[in-house]
């Protein structure tokens, strides 16, 4: 199903490393969908070696024209008032990960998730931790066994320096997007 209209839930968790090709993503979404803004509260709030939280916050809401959704509050309503046709969540941390295959419902994402999951709301997920080859395989694989819940093909960071980390591949969100639109797992997985 193609994207053109669709309203897309966008949320980012802390893997900081990626928020620039991330939010360059959203802009082009933004041209083709209604984009809304989730972030997690520490996304939302710390300033990185990667920049600073309120240059981030101003890009945002610049390009989705929306004020960002940064509490549990906020983003409780999704699931109700039926505001999203689809939730990715890129990036989409091993801390975010390990709590939606636990059912931890602490950060605006994860109740945002939850929410629309109340819709059976496809959700996508572009991993990006540097522990999914270690403490988090287990909750990666707890994820690709549930109804709803689509990745973004994914690979190994660097595995010289970093050989338990993945990221997702920036090029495939759309048609990932696209493909959990119709509830199918964009395929290979793992490239």
């Amino acid at each position: 199903m193609k994207i053109d209209n669709k309203n897309i839930g966008f949320a980012l968790t802390g893997s900081f490393c990626t928020f620039d090709k991330t939010i360059n993503e959203m802009e082009k979404l933004s041209k083709k969908c209604n984009i809304f803004p989730i972030m997690s509260f520490n996304s939302y709030n710390l300033d990185t070696k990667f920049g600073k939280a309120i240059d981030f916050k101003n890009r945002i809401e610049k390009i989705c024209n929306k004020k960002i959704i940064c509490s549990i509050q906020e983003a409780e309503p999704i699931g109700p008032k039926k505001m999203l046709d689809i939730l990715l969540i890129a990036p989409c941390s091993g801390n975010t990960i390990s709590k939606l295959a636990n059912d931890i419902i602490d950060t605006p994402v994860t109740m945002a998730c939850k929410s629309a999951l109340r819709n059976s709301t496809p959700i996508v997920i572009g991993i990006s931790t540097n522990n999914a080859l270690s403490g988090n395989a287990e909750n990666i694989g707890k994820l690709l066994n549930r109804k709803n819940y689509f990745f973004i093909p994914f690979k190994q960071d660097n595995p010289i320096t970093k050989p338990r980390s993945i990221v997702f591949d920036f090029s495939y969100i759309e048609k990932t997007i696209e493909e959990a639109l119709d509830y199918k797992q964009i395929s290979p997985i793992i490239l």
